[in-house]
């Protein structure tokens, strides 16, 4: 069996407040969901039609077992998924106050997802991959960094397409430093890679500290030089994701700006993960990378019109006859 995509990296069971525009503290009810990046790309493939893998970990739990049911009720291949004895999976905590506050937790305290080991990631089918899709944030702790090196050298090995999206989550980092020496050191084995201004920043620039502090990027001039100097020199693919404005393009010569298509905010969370997958769909068809990125914004922008994240993530239909209705199919 082909598989078109194999994800690497965290897991979590997410809690969605359903008091739309409460505060925090007003919260009454919270929605169950699954998410972490690399998992919520393998169900947005999955139900815009690619065949899916989450290499990932979960706790002996009933957690765990939710996670795992979850995805395979969303058609993502399972079998792959350790279960740690004495580890817990991940949770992440949501408020949402649209259209710009999105109060987010993490309770990660040394969860299932960074024990994965090279000996697990063996067992992965690479050879029948099409593509592989590896996350910044399984570079912070534990085995899972080993683990993901391990797949971008065997990836890169095989001529396996590889993505990264950087997915920076500060508080993951022992240092503001660490992030961008870690992401260096994968960087070069991908073919293309995703990520925000802020978050090329922390993995591009010698002095991360303010972006890592949640500060806007201090020089976006200095930093788009640097991104088409990495692509020039890697002869990389750099994808930035620029919100409703869509997306730029950083090839080996040249930029390309992919408009993006405003919508009424209800939550962001997801929505990057509603691209990424969008973009690794649209390579799989055989697009170019700018038509991908048409695909990729119109998946964005479905994700962050709608409640939720997983389950926010649009199917193929939904995506066409979005695009359709804006004339931008």
């Amino acid at each position: 069996m082909t598989v078109d995509l194999i994800t690497v990296g965290r897991v979590s069971l997410d809690l969605f407040a359903r008091d739309i525009g409460a505060e925090f503290h007003d919260i009454t009810a919270f929605e169950t969901g699954v998410g972490g990046s690399p998992v919520n790309i393998a169900i947005g493939a999955s139900r815009l039609g690619l065949n899916a893998i989450a290499f990932t970990a979960v706790g002996d739990d009933e957690v765990g077992r939710f996670v795992r049911h979850f995805l395979r009720n969303e058609n993502v291949i399972t079998e792959f998924i350790p279960v740690k004895a004495g580890r817990r999976t991940g949770m992440a905590v949501v408020g949402v106050q649209p259209p710009d506050r999105f109060p987010l937790l993490f309770y990660r305290e040394k969860p299932a997802d960074i024990h994965l080991t090279i000996d697990e990631a063996k067992k992965l089918p690479l050879d029948a991959a099409r593509a592989l899709s590896l996350s910044g944030t399984a570079l912070s702790h534990g085995s899972a960094h080993d683990v993901s090196l391990y797949l971008a050298e065997d990836a890169s090995a095989r001529g396996i397409m590889t993505f990264i999206d950087l997915d920076l989550r500060p508080d993951q980092w022992s240092h503001p430093l660490a992030f961008g020496l870690r992401a260096r050191r994968v960087m070069p084995l991908c073919d293309v890679i995703v990520g925000t201004e802020e978050e090329f920043y922390a993995a591009l620039s010698p002095a991360p500290e303010a972006v890592m502090a949640g500060e806007a990027v201090p020089d976006s001039g200095d930093l788009h030089k640097r991104m088409q100097d990495w692509a020039g020199e890697h002869d990389a693919l750099l994808v930035l994701k620029r919100g409703d404005r869509g997306a730029r393009l950083y090839l080996s010569d040249t930029q390309r700006d992919v408009p993006g298509y405003p919508v009424e905010i209800v939550n962001t969370v997801g929505a990057g993960d509603g691209f990424a997958s969008g973009f690794i769909y649209g390579w799989a068809q055989g697009w170019g990378w700018e038509k991908a990125a048409r695909f990729a914004n119109a998946c964005g922008a479905l994700v962050v019109s709608r409640h939720g994240c997983a389950r926010a993530l649009p199917y193929r239909s939904e995506v066409e006859a979005f695009m359709e209705e804006r004339g931008r199919a």
